[in-house]
């Protein structure tokens, strides 16, 4: 933090989510339906997430034509080696139940011509087992299911940290334009999705700011396998493009569109027996080499002879119109762009960490389910039902005490946005290799300690009496120094796993190490040491502990709401009144702790490894 600040109000809950898509509400969902008081924390409104934005479906196997055994052998072949195969069997039995649970809450899927769910085939997968809404807006009606549930969502808000002690999870801090907040509370569940913002060109929305990565981080958890960024190969490429770009869902190749180079040629002729329904890491590399050897920036989808194209995907046909491409007449412009983070928070698939009360789920998660690379689809999937698993699996903290009763400044070196989206999309992105992740790390130290310098003379200017900020601008400035600093924590821990991995397996692809070395057929895992600095751990630590049915029993009482009672809370609908939670005179009014003197960020940033 860069000024001292006090505490404004307090709460207290079972659990907290901090996000508020598929995995945080599914999870927000199963858990008050079991009694739980339960606030979610998001930092945008309700339609800013990643689920939103899904467009191709949910993987869950098929009724007639396919296993349970097809849909894990086909994640693991995707996986390049580094799947935990009992997660993936735990996670694909689960499908069925999760989606079925989903459809209880009012989500509808397209319907085939048979009166059947319609399904469609993506790259990776052996057989049409894709189930989706809206034609290519499966996200977004997942997303409409789960809000329209009535949870608890405290908007506007983000978690600066996540409080431990003893007994593990104690409560979370938290930003909203009502000020600096407490929440006491002994389960904490990350559900803030990706880190696409790291590069300069995503599908993610503003909001995947590596957040629940960073939380982590500074609980003490362990990340693995953040080298694994996987980029979606087909997004929609227009000159001079930057930011979020509208994605071409691979259920376009599904259905029979071809990806062609400026010539006309097949670009993965020859490359994978799947052609253009390979793997994603596949597609992509496949891509990124054509434009290499044609020196372009970008390839072309060639959808001209898919009939009913505008009915099918009504979401792509309006990206395209919007950049004046008519799918049924011109060739699609595409290119790869950062989409998936294949590992994160290292868990069990209940979502357990190894930091007791604090859990994982969705992207932001490491299962052991995508391994080296994501299966089309399997993400709806994992958040669907390892989100139901977690909002049962906390029920083991219900009695656990939980009280905030001290905070401390937390160091958190930061660098500007758009020089470690530079920095990142130049060293770290589809193809790398060791001298440019050398690089990498260096301009990004540099950076560092060039905004080291620049904030410490703007704190002694603050010092000096500049005029007071308005509260929702102290907020949302608040909001992006927090992202900012999750970005350069997670941009230096993949940078350091990325080195590390001296080879190319699934989505990390290194020029330098062309092959993929049996020797590393394992996680990389980092956690940071006392200093706050990233290492390398040798090997995983998940927790054990008791087992949890592959899908929680919930409630059967007649008399159980189908939406959670929820007149315990204060009304969530806005920007909500916390005086209905249990007061807690001991922290309200505090102020947080001045940062250290001669440095206003704290002694771990003297030091940047």
């Amino acid at each position: 933090m860069t000024a001292p600040a006090t505490i404004e109000w307090e709460a207290t809950a079972d659990l907290v989510v901090i996000g508020g898509g598929v995995a945080g509400l599914t999870a927000a969902r199963t858990a008050s339906l079991r009694g739980l008081r339960v606030l979610a924390l998001s930092k945008g409104g309700p339609t800013d997430t990643s689920t939103q934005y899904a467009q191709g479906g949910i993987a869950v196997v098929a009724p007639h034509g396919d296993s349970v055994e097809s849909h894990v052998r086909d994640t693991v072949d995707a996986g390049g080696g580094l799947c935990d195969e009992a997660a993936v069997r735990s996670i694909v039995e689960g499908g069925q139940a999760a989606v079925e649970a989903l459809t209880d809450l009012g989500a509808v899927f397209d319907l085939g011509r048979d009166g059947q769910i319609s399904r469609t085939r993506e790259g990776g997968h052996s057989t049409r087992r894709i189930i989706h809404a809206g034609g290519d807006a499966t996200g977004a009606e997942v997303q409409r299911a789960l809000n329209a549930a009535g949870l608890p969502v405290l908007f506007g808000a983000a978690a600066c940290e996540v409080v431990t002690g003893p007994h593990g999870v104690q409560g979370v801090i938290a930003v909203s334009d009502a000020g600096f907040g407490v929440v006491h509370t002994p389960a904490v569940l990350l559900a803030t999705g990706g880190l696409g913002q790291l590069y300069a060109l995503s599908t993610n929305p503003p909001g995947a700011t590596a957040d629940g990565v960073a939380l982590a981080l500074w609980a003490g958890a362990a990340v693995a396998d953040l080298e694994f960024v996987q980029f979606h190969p087909t997004v929609l490429h227009t000159p001079g493009g930057i930011g979020r770009r509208p994605l071409i869902s691979e259920a376009v190749r599904g259905e029979g569109a071809v990806l062609v180079d400026g010539t006309g040629r097949s670009v993965t002729a020859g490359v994978h027996p799947r052609g253009d329904l390979a793997p994603r890491d596949v597609v992509s590399k496949a891509i990124a080499a054509r434009m290499r050897d044609l020196g372009t920036d970008h390839v072309y989808l060639d959808a001209r002879a898919i009939d009913g194209f505008t009915d099918r995907f009504p979401t792509i046909t309006a990206s395209c119109s919007a950049a004046g491409i008519d799918p049924r007449a011109d060739l699609i412009p595409v290119a790869p762009a950062a989409h998936y983070q294949c590992g994160g928070v290292v868990t069990d698939p209940h979502g357990r960490t190894g930091v007791p009360g604090l859990y994982a789920a969705g992207e932001v998660a490491r299962t052991g389910l995508h391994g080296a690379n994501r299966l089309a689809s399997n993400s709806l999937l994992e958040g669907l039902v390892v989100g139901e698993r977690v909002g049962a699996a906390v029920a083991e903290r219900r009695e656990v005490p939980a009280e905030v009763t001290e905070i401390h400044t937390r160091a958190m070196p930061r660098v500007p946005r758009a020089a470690l989206q530079q920095i990142m999309t130049t060293h770290a992105a589809v193809v790398r290799d060791g001298d440019g992740l050398a690089e990498a790390s260096r301009r990004l130290e540099t950076a560092v300690l060039r905004d080291l310098s620049s904030r410490y003379s703007r704190t002694r200017s603050a010092a000096a009496g500049e005029p007071p900020v308005a509260a929702a601008e102290s907020a949302d400035r608040r909001i992006a120094e927090l992202e900012d600093g999750a970005l350069t924590l997670t941009a230096r821990v993949l940078l350091l796993a990325a080195a590390a991995r001296t080879e190319s397996r699934g989505c990390h692809t290194r020029t330098d190490y062309p092959a993929t070395d049996p020797e590393l057929r394992r996680p990389t895992a980092i956690r940071l040491d006392p200093d706050g600095h990233p290492d390398l751990l040798d090997s995983l630590h998940l927790p054990s502990r008791p087992d949890l049915p592959s899908r929680p029993d919930l409630p059967s009482r007649p008399d159980l709401p189908s939406r959670p009672d929820l007149s315990g809370f204060p009304d969530l609908s806005g920007r909500p009144d916390l005086s209905g939670f249990p007061d807690r005179p001991a922290l309200s009014g505090l102020r947080l702790p001045d940062p250290p003197a001669g440095d206003p960020d704290g002694p771990e940033l003297a030091a940047v490894p």
